[in-house]
Protein backbone atom coordinates (compact mmCIF):
# COMPACT_ATOMS: atom_id res chain seq x y z
CA UNK A 1 0.00 0.00 0.00
CA UNK A 2 1.21 3.34 -0.46
CA UNK A 3 -0.27 6.64 0.21
CA UNK A 4 -0.75 9.46 -2.47
CA UNK A 5 -1.32 12.89 -3.74
CA UNK A 6 -3.27 13.57 -7.40
CA UNK A 7 -2.76 16.38 -9.37
CA UNK A 8 -4.61 17.41 -12.94
CA UNK A 9 -4.28 20.57 -14.84
CA UNK A 10 -4.74 22.71 -17.63
CA UNK A 11 -2.55 23.43 -20.48
CA UNK A 12 -0.60 27.03 -20.25
CA UNK A 13 2.50 28.89 -21.63
CA UNK A 14 5.60 28.08 -20.64
CA UNK A 15 7.66 31.16 -19.32
CA UNK A 16 10.43 31.73 -22.05
CA UNK A 17 8.96 30.87 -25.64
CA UNK A 18 4.95 30.48 -24.58
CA UNK A 19 4.89 27.09 -25.61
CA UNK A 20 2.00 24.94 -24.74
CA UNK A 21 2.39 22.69 -21.68
CA UNK A 22 0.57 20.52 -19.61
CA UNK A 23 2.88 20.05 -16.59
CA UNK A 24 1.34 22.64 -14.65
CA UNK A 25 -0.64 20.63 -12.01
CA UNK A 26 -3.29 21.41 -8.82
CA UNK A 27 -3.88 19.60 -6.23
CA UNK A 28 -6.78 17.28 -6.40
CA UNK A 29 -9.30 17.98 -3.34
CA UNK A 30 -12.35 16.55 -4.28
CA UNK A 31 -13.51 12.95 -5.92
CA UNK A 32 -12.10 13.09 -9.70
CA UNK A 33 -13.04 10.07 -12.43
CA UNK A 34 -10.45 8.46 -14.42
CA UNK A 35 -11.27 6.98 -17.55
CA UNK A 36 -8.97 5.08 -20.24
CA UNK A 37 -6.65 8.28 -21.44
CA UNK A 38 -6.41 9.73 -18.04
CA UNK A 39 -8.01 12.03 -14.95
CA UNK A 40 -11.40 13.92 -16.38
CA UNK A 41 -10.07 17.82 -16.43
CA UNK A 42 -6.65 16.95 -16.80
CA UNK A 43 -4.79 17.64 -20.17
CA UNK A 44 -1.76 17.35 -22.51
CA UNK A 45 -0.40 19.94 -24.96
CA UNK A 46 1.51 17.73 -27.38
CA UNK A 47 -0.27 14.62 -27.60
CA UNK A 48 2.28 13.34 -30.04
CA UNK A 49 4.47 12.11 -26.56
CA UNK A 50 1.72 12.69 -23.71
CA UNK A 51 -1.10 11.24 -22.96
CA UNK A 52 -3.60 8.40 -24.69
CA UNK A 53 -4.26 4.69 -23.47
CA UNK A 54 -0.85 3.45 -22.54
CA UNK A 55 0.12 6.84 -20.72
CA UNK A 56 -2.91 7.94 -19.32
CA UNK A 57 -1.53 8.68 -15.69
CA UNK A 58 1.95 9.72 -14.61
CA UNK A 59 3.63 8.84 -11.44
CA UNK A 60 6.40 10.58 -10.38
CA UNK A 61 8.56 9.50 -7.33
CA UNK A 62 8.32 12.11 -4.61
CA UNK A 63 11.48 11.31 -2.68
CA UNK A 64 13.71 12.03 -6.53
CA UNK A 65 13.05 15.95 -5.54
CA UNK A 66 15.75 15.94 -3.30
CA UNK A 67 18.37 14.66 -6.14
CA UNK A 68 17.40 17.54 -7.89
CA UNK A 69 16.63 20.07 -5.51
CA UNK A 70 20.72 19.11 -4.39
CA UNK A 71 21.68 19.70 -8.31
CA UNK A 72 19.55 22.72 -9.31
CA UNK A 73 19.32 24.57 -6.12
CA UNK A 74 18.10 27.72 -8.04
CA UNK A 75 15.05 26.11 -8.82
CA UNK A 76 14.28 24.60 -4.90
CA UNK A 77 11.15 26.98 -4.65
CA UNK A 78 9.48 25.42 -7.25
CA UNK A 79 10.46 21.71 -7.13
CA UNK A 80 7.34 20.21 -4.85
CA UNK A 81 5.41 17.50 -5.75
CA UNK A 82 3.04 18.01 -8.74
CA UNK A 83 5.40 20.30 -10.16
CA UNK A 84 6.87 17.66 -12.84
CA UNK A 85 3.26 16.98 -14.19
CA UNK A 86 2.86 13.78 -12.70
CA UNK A 87 -1.06 12.94 -11.67
CA UNK A 88 0.48 11.05 -9.30
CA UNK A 89 2.94 11.57 -5.90
CA UNK A 90 4.18 8.55 -3.57
CA UNK A 91 7.02 8.91 -0.79
CA UNK A 92 6.79 5.32 -0.60
CA UNK A 93 7.35 3.84 -4.31
CA UNK A 94 10.34 4.40 -6.65
CA UNK A 95 11.04 2.66 -9.65
CA UNK A 96 12.76 -0.32 -7.85
CA UNK A 97 9.71 -0.76 -6.47
CA UNK A 98 7.36 -1.57 -9.19
CA UNK A 99 7.45 -3.94 -12.11
CA UNK A 100 5.90 -4.38 -16.01
CA UNK A 101 3.19 -5.70 -15.55
CA UNK A 102 1.57 -5.05 -11.95
CA UNK A 103 -1.71 -4.19 -11.37
CA UNK A 104 -2.14 -1.54 -8.74
CA UNK A 105 -6.11 -0.50 -7.57
CA UNK A 106 -6.37 3.24 -7.03
CA UNK A 107 -9.80 3.74 -5.42
CA UNK A 108 -12.43 2.09 -7.97
CA UNK A 109 -10.02 2.01 -10.60
CA UNK A 110 -6.86 -0.51 -11.49
CA UNK A 111 -4.11 0.74 -13.38
CA UNK A 112 -1.09 -1.25 -14.44
CA UNK A 113 2.50 -0.51 -14.75
CA UNK A 114 3.38 -0.27 -18.72
CA UNK A 115 6.70 2.55 -19.24
CA UNK A 116 8.84 4.98 -17.96
CA UNK A 117 8.37 8.24 -19.14
CA UNK A 118 10.82 10.35 -21.31
CA UNK A 119 11.27 13.29 -19.77
CA UNK A 120 10.90 16.21 -22.05
CA UNK A 121 12.84 19.74 -22.67
CA UNK A 122 9.59 21.38 -21.37
CA UNK A 123 11.20 20.46 -17.92
CA UNK A 124 14.40 22.80 -18.34
CA UNK A 125 12.24 26.01 -19.32
CA UNK A 126 9.56 25.22 -16.76
CA UNK A 127 12.26 25.46 -13.86
CA UNK A 128 14.79 27.80 -16.25
CA UNK A 129 17.00 24.81 -15.22
CA UNK A 130 19.60 23.88 -18.50
CA UNK A 131 20.20 20.34 -18.00
CA UNK A 132 17.26 19.09 -15.42
CA UNK A 133 15.59 17.08 -18.09
CA UNK A 134 19.18 15.44 -19.24
CA UNK A 135 19.67 14.88 -15.16
CA UNK A 136 16.03 13.34 -15.06
CA UNK A 137 17.28 11.02 -17.55
CA UNK A 138 21.06 10.02 -17.27
CA UNK A 139 19.69 9.12 -13.58
CA UNK A 140 16.84 7.50 -14.81
CA UNK A 141 14.43 9.33 -12.36
CA UNK A 142 11.95 9.52 -14.71
CA UNK A 143 8.75 8.00 -13.13
CA UNK A 144 6.19 6.09 -15.13
CA UNK A 145 3.17 5.94 -17.00
CA UNK A 146 0.22 3.50 -15.76
CA UNK A 147 -2.52 2.23 -18.76
CA UNK A 148 -5.89 2.40 -16.80
CA UNK A 149 -7.81 -1.12 -16.76
CA UNK A 150 -10.79 -0.47 -15.25
CA UNK A 151 -11.62 3.28 -14.69
CA UNK A 152 -13.74 4.42 -12.04
CA UNK A 153 -13.65 7.28 -9.26
CA UNK A 154 -10.57 8.63 -7.11
CA UNK A 155 -10.72 10.89 -4.34
CA UNK A 156 -7.62 11.95 -2.14
CA UNK A 157 -6.83 9.66 1.00
CA UNK A 158 -7.27 6.70 -1.70
CA UNK A 159 -3.97 4.21 -1.61
CA UNK A 160 -2.16 2.56 -4.46
CA UNK A 161 -2.80 -0.81 -3.60
CA UNK A 162 -0.77 -3.91 -5.06
CA UNK A 163 -3.60 -6.06 -6.73
CA UNK A 164 -1.59 -8.56 -9.18
CA UNK A 165 2.18 -8.88 -8.54
CA UNK A 166 4.16 -9.24 -12.16
CA UNK A 167 7.54 -11.66 -12.38
CA UNK A 168 8.50 -9.29 -15.02
CA UNK A 169 11.35 -6.38 -15.08
CA UNK A 170 11.70 -3.79 -12.48
CA UNK A 171 11.07 -0.83 -14.32
CA UNK A 172 14.66 0.29 -13.10
CA UNK A 173 15.87 -3.18 -14.48
CA UNK A 174 13.93 -2.32 -17.60
CA UNK A 175 15.77 1.49 -18.17
CA UNK A 176 19.04 -0.40 -17.10
CA UNK A 177 18.68 -2.59 -19.97
CA UNK A 178 17.24 -0.17 -22.84
CA UNK A 179 19.92 2.22 -22.52
CA UNK A 180 22.75 0.03 -22.08
CA UNK A 181 25.51 -0.29 -24.78
CA UNK A 182 24.43 -3.56 -27.08
CA UNK A 183 22.69 -5.33 -24.42
CA UNK A 184 22.01 -9.06 -24.25
CA UNK A 185 19.74 -9.98 -26.76
CA UNK A 186 18.46 -12.58 -25.07
CA UNK A 187 17.57 -9.98 -21.98
CA UNK A 188 16.38 -7.20 -24.40
CA UNK A 189 13.89 -10.37 -26.44
CA UNK A 190 12.46 -10.91 -22.79
CA UNK A 191 11.83 -7.03 -22.48
CA UNK A 192 9.96 -6.78 -25.73
CA UNK A 193 7.48 -10.15 -24.23
CA UNK A 194 6.80 -8.17 -20.94
CA UNK A 195 3.52 -8.17 -19.96
CA UNK A 196 1.66 -5.09 -19.86
CA UNK A 197 4.48 -3.71 -21.97
CA UNK A 198 3.73 -0.21 -23.91
CA UNK A 199 3.20 -1.20 -27.42
CA UNK A 200 4.56 2.01 -28.69
CA UNK A 201 7.55 0.92 -26.54
CA UNK A 202 7.87 -2.74 -27.51
CA UNK A 203 7.48 -1.80 -30.83
CA UNK A 204 10.94 0.46 -30.15
CA UNK A 205 12.77 -2.26 -28.79
CA UNK A 206 12.08 -5.07 -31.45
CA UNK A 207 13.41 -2.66 -33.84
CA UNK A 208 16.61 -2.64 -32.00
CA UNK A 209 16.48 -6.12 -31.16
CA UNK A 210 16.37 -6.54 -34.83
CA UNK A 211 19.17 -3.66 -35.61
CA UNK A 212 21.46 -5.26 -33.02
CA UNK A 213 21.11 -8.99 -34.54
CA UNK A 214 21.60 -7.64 -38.05
CA UNK A 215 24.96 -5.51 -37.70
CA UNK A 216 26.91 -7.30 -34.70
CA UNK A 217 30.20 -5.34 -35.31
CA UNK A 218 28.63 -2.01 -35.09
CA UNK A 219 28.46 0.87 -32.60
CA UNK A 220 24.83 0.69 -31.27
CA UNK A 221 22.95 2.95 -31.75
CA UNK A 222 21.88 3.74 -28.31
CA UNK A 223 17.86 4.83 -27.64
CA UNK A 224 17.45 8.85 -27.25
CA UNK A 225 17.07 9.20 -23.11
CA UNK A 226 15.03 12.37 -23.47
CA UNK A 227 12.60 14.71 -25.70
CA UNK A 228 14.97 17.21 -26.94
CA UNK A 229 13.76 21.00 -28.22
CA UNK A 230 12.46 20.26 -32.06
CA UNK A 231 14.42 23.40 -33.15
CA UNK A 232 17.72 21.92 -31.56
CA UNK A 233 17.20 18.20 -33.24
Amino acid sequence: MASIALFIGGIRPLPESGRPTGMYKQPVTSPVELGPEGFIGDEQADRRVHGGPEKAVHLYPARHYAALAERFPDAVPLLVPGSLGENLSTAELDENDVRLGDIWRLGQARLQVCQPRNPCWKIDERFASDGMAAFIAERQITGWYWRVLEGGCVQPGDTLDLEFASSSFTLAEAMRLWHSHRPPLEQLSALAEAPGIATSWQHKIRQRLAWLQAHPQEADQCPKAFHVKPEAQ
